[in-house]
């Protein structure tokens, strides 16, 4: 049994996310912890809110709240969500923790002893209308690199290239939209990670089995202009954690706080912490540092390509830089965006369909089944409604759902509500055996590998095998001549049911709760030998016929739901 740690990039706490933040991320994190979790590994997944920084003190002054009120209302709005996708966190914790305060002011202090922090005096942008600083978030402007007219103060979110807001074209105050922003004199400390790139090319270097993507961008930011630059770990904001030196003031630093992308990642180590600290668990030393037992872990990422920079150059940097035996990641998985039906999401024109909408519409597994096996890995995908409708109504209703309908209502028709005895396999029977057994370790391999698009059409192809067996053995008209020899194909059938619900339950988790009741059975062992795994159900065990597992989507639906989505252009 091996041991697993993975992580997802923590959402900010600024409202609620949208499908393509979930797919990003979170999602196809809970379904490699499923996958790890079915196959006897011990897992521990974390993920957390992501409190601090502009965009939660900006959403708290649109909600007309304080801001650590707002945070805490949010993180069990978003809690509440998550359970509702099912995503399976062994903890879903807080970048404003006490945990994380007191991690962040170590790292710090570890940082800082190591040389690798200095005090810069700067001048930064400052707005006479707003009476204050304006840090990175707070500043919008034009991108100098592709022209996309909404770069942030940090970053540009259309080419990803990090920014420092004296770069931006017409820069404006996110506060009030001014324009009369002026420079003044600031002190910042800064991460020294410049120092580091040699380290930290060697590290990336390493991963030769990374995602093109992934390395592709490290190598960008650690390569591209004047190379890996020094990076800013403080701002002049009054919500974030203080900066200190361990539990010691520093310096000419009052009044200021961590960056918000220095704290958050040393969240998913605080997030362990809370784990602890809530009674779920002991020891989380174990999963975090390899003095003292994770040497053995298997750390996996799950993060969209816009979080790539930070997870490889300066959360790394932090990790490295302290001196002291924390678990490295091993792997970062990253993705692509998904668009919204020619065009992106957007909160503020109200464009897409946000995880809160989703739930109201359908269950979890319809939108976690679309969301996978589309998933973004190659490229950036796209939701459209046609798409979802089709995929939906074929793939689980047609396939799934109504295999198990067919088999358990001919059973209950002809042999009663248990599992029925007589008959001998043939080479038929055989036959389907022998390629399950081929799809269902191809699935297993692109599990292993993290290719979900793969994965999932791995395992559509399992699920029709077992159509394709039933259009064959034709248990209906056997019947008529062979009573027991029917019966053999319908246990066959009946074991499947249970087979698939084990084997999909990391990509749909509700629908094969389902399908164990209806099978009454707790056995979620996994399919090691298929034919053995065909054999759970015995002659005689009871079962009961599945409500309809999966109902299609009408065009009358589509149609509203594509045009109650549309948004404002």
């Amino acid at each position: 049994m091996a041991r697993h740690l993975i992580t997802s990039a923590i959402p900010y706490i600024n409202g609620i996310k949208h499908l393509g933040n979930l797919v990003g991320s979170q999602l196809p994190a809970d379904l490699y912890a499923r996958y790890l979790r079915g196959r006897g590994h011990e897992v521990m997944f974390l993920c957390a809110t992501d409190e601090h920084g502009t965009p939660a003190e900006l959403a708290a002054a649109k909600a007309g709240k304080p801001v650590a009120e707002y945070c805490e209302e949010m993180h069990g709005v978003q809690a509440e969500i998550a359970e509702g996708f099912r995503l399976s966190f062994d903890h879903f914790g807080r970048s404003s923790s006490p945990q994380n305060h007191r991690l962040t002011q170590h790292f710090a202090k570890q940082l800082y002893e190591q040389g690798l922090i200095r005090e810069v005096s700067e001048t930064q942008m400052y707005s006479p209308t707003d009476g204050r600083y304006l840090p990175d978030r707070y500043i919008e402007g034009t991108c100098p690199n592709c022209g996309f007219d909404s770069a942030r103060g940090d970053q540009c979110d259309n080419c990803t290239k990090q920014l420092d807001p004296v770069d931006l074209i017409d820069p404006r105050s996110v506060i009030s939209g001014a324009t009369d922003l002026e420079m003044r004199e600031t002190k910042h400390l800064y991460l020294r990670q410049s120092t580091m790139k040699d380290e930290l090319e060697k590290w990336i270097d390493s991963k030769a089995d990374w995602p093109i993507l992934t390395t592709s961008i490290a190598k960008k930011w650690l390569n591209d202009g004047d190379g890996l630059q020094d990076r800013g770990i403080t701002r002049d904001l009054d919500w974030g954690i203080p900066v200190k030196r361990g539990d010691e003031d520093w310096p000419g630093m009052e009044g200021k706080v961590f960056y918000v992308w220095f704290d958050a990642p040393i969240e998913y180590i605080a997030c362990a912490q809370e784990w602890v600290d809530a009674g779920k668990g002991e020891d989380w030393e174990r999963w975090w540092r390899t003095d003292k037992g994770a040497d053995d872990v298997t750390y996996t990422q799950f993060m969209g390509k816009d979080n790539v920079p930070f997870h490889t150059l300066s959360f790394p940097a932090t990790i490295l830089g302290s001196g002291e035996p924390w678990k490295l990641v091993d792997y970062i998985k990253s993705f692509n965006y998904l668009n919204y039906d020619g065009g992106q999401f957007s909160t503020s024109r109200g464009r897409g369909v946000f995880m809160d909408q989703a739930l109201e519409i359908l269950p979890a597994d319809y939108w976690r089944w679309w969301l996978l096996s589309h998933a973004p890995e190659s490229g950036d995908a796209e939701f459209t409604w046609e798409n979802f409708q089709t995929s939906v109504n074929k793939d689980l209703a047609d396939v799934l759902g109504n295999f198990a309908s067919r088999v358990t209502k001919f059973c209950r028709s002809k042999f009663g509500e248990e599992v029925p005895q007589g008959g001998a396999q043939t080479p038929l029977e055989t036959r389907l055996i022998a390629d399950l057994t081929t799809k269902i370790r191809e699935y297993e391999t692109h599990m292993e590998a993290m290719e979900i698009r793969k994965a999932a059409a791995a395992l559509r192809a399992a699920w029709v095998l077992g159509n394709e067996y039933l259009q064959e053995a034709a248990p209906w008209a056997t019947f008529k001549e062979d009573p027991e020899q029917a019966a053999m194909q319908i246990r066959l059938a009946l074991n499947l049911i249970r087979l698939y619900a084990v084997i999909s339950a990391p990509f749909i988790p509700d629908a094969c709760a389902t399908l164990r009741t209806a099978m009454r059975t707790e056995d979620a062992g996994w399919p090691d030998d298929v034919a053995a795994a065909l054999e759970v159900l015995a002659p005689g065990h009871a079962f009961s016929v599945p409500e309809n597992i999966f109902r299609k989507i009408t065009d009358e639906e589509r149609e509203d739901w594509q045009s109650r989505f549309a948004g404002t252009r």
